[in-house]
């Protein structure tokens, strides 16, 4: 059996897991793949860096050219991260016939169109399980275990770093900023948390989930995205109080071949599964019209959870290579992308609102609701015994989204209004 030589391009958490595994399962490996699979050559920044793991010296460099364009090697295993120089060395293996297995959401997210395309004209896979939450096979699982399925929603809490706060906030009670620092404290968080906090990491992958979920290609700019930043404990509790969690939800809507794809901060039922999903890990739930609701849960990330996934992805390339079907992969991206207006995008809604604590404030509020075809499912007015004004929380019935935003604006021109401190979509 010709052996199948990898080329390892970055050393850091995920890629040390790799070489784990595939020195570690060896003799598996080699029996589900049909032949033995060897790291060959790993790309790393510093070879003198101290490492958790014994490798030998002589397979590091500094040079990615040295695997890219090393004629040894059969796969590029990418876990280095980036888009800036990772894409055309990509591009450039593709190009030289080497397969490709990624972890890298946002070289996917922004480019797979032009990967995928160049893999097929080359006859080479480009494989990427491990782009999208971390050890939960959900990629595979749109494309090949939904292939005979219309596929209606994917909702999913698909950022560990978020919903590690949230989870903290409501759990203890804690503010954000304080559980952001922890998070960064613990390693969950960046130094600059912007992508995660504020809905971008997220936004990437409902891209890519989107895209293959309706068959068609979603751009990053297709999502519309909104972050944790202003949640707060105030809207958290009173969310509780309603028997809702405050979860980050990636949402990707289809409704006759129209669809929407958001990232935002939505109240999700107490009932509904992905309301226990707490800490650090992932879930995303799938609806289709045969199957009905799914549910995949798992860790989103950390070493040996992508390891799996990244791993699993080179054992699929060296199976494709057995049977001569490298580089055949089906157009994921078939349909004709359309999209939702605003007037199509339709959902319940959580507001809290500041306003004068006088009589017929509640008939001026509800009358806006009216004016604009949104009813109210329901109202709570807590006390506020130190404060000026009351708080109103209105949940409403389905409305789209267009209809809120009148809603919105006209709020900003009643005075008995002082402020909309919070708007959230409700889901299940």
């Amino acid at each position: 059996m010709k052996p199948i030589k990898v080329g390892l391009l970055g050393l850091g958490t995920v890629g040390t897991g790799v070489v784990r595994i595939v020195e570690g399962h060896h003799d598996d490996l080699m029996n589900q793949a049909g032949s033995p699979i060897s790291i060959h050559k790993i790309l790393v920044k510093d070879r003198n860096k101290p490492r958790s793991i014994s490798i030998d010296p002589a397979k590091l460099t500094e040079d990615p050219l040295d695997i890219v364009r090393n004629p040894d090697i059969d796969v590029i295993v990418e876990v280095m991260g980036g888009i800036a120089g990772t894409k055309e060395l990509i591009l450039e293996a593709l190009e030289r016939g080497k397969h490709v297995v990624t972890a890298n959401k946002d070289l996917m997210a922004l480019h797979g169109p032009e990967l995928l395309a160049k893999a097929r004209d080359k006859g080479c896979d480009i494989l990427y399980e491990a782009s999208v939450a971390g050890g939960i096979p959900i990629i595979r699982t749109l494309i090949e275990g939904f292939s005979s399925d219309r596929i209606t929603k994917i909702m999913g809490i698909v950022n560990g770093t978020t919903n590690f706060i949230l989870t903290k906030m409501s759990q203890e009670g804690a503010a954000y900023e304080e559980v952001l620092k922890e998070a960064q404290a613990l390693g969950y968080a960046e130094a600059d948390p912007t992508s995660d906090v504020e809905g971008l990491d997220a936004a990437r992958k409902m891209t890519i989930l989107a895209t293959l979920g309706f068959r068609a290609h979603i751009a990053l700019e297709d999502v519309d995205v909104k972050g944790i930043s202003s949640v707060t404990q105030e809207d958290i509790q009173y969310a509780k109080q309603l028997g809702y969690e405050v979860k980050l939800l990636g949402i990707a809507d289809r409704q006759d071949d129209y669809v929407s794809v958001s990232v935002q901060p939505t109240l999700v039922k107490a009932s509904h599964p992905l309301a226990a999903v707490g800490g650090v890990f992932n879930a995303v739930y799938v609806h289709g019209e045969a199957v009905g609701e799914t549910m995949f849960y798992g860790p989103g990330a950390g070493e040996m959870p992508t390891a799996t996934s990244v791993v699993a992805d080179l054992v699929a390339v060296v199976k494709n290579a057995k049977l001569g079907v490298n580089g055949r992969q089906a157009n994921i991206s078939y349909k004709e992308k359309k999209l939702k207006t605003d007037e199509q995008i339709a959902s319940k809604y959580f507001m809290l609102l500041h306003v004068e604590d006088r009589a017929g404030v509640l008939m001026q509020i509800a009358q806006v609701f009216a004016d604009y075809d949104v009813s109210i499912e329901s109202v709570m007015q807590p006390p506020t015994p130190n404060r000026q004004g009351a708080e109103l929380i209105i949940i409403s019935h389905e409305a789209t989204k267009a209809s809120m935003q009148q809603v919105l604006k006209a709020f900003g021109n009643l005075s008995s209004v002082k402020a909309v401190k919070s708007v959230y979509r409700v889901e299940g």
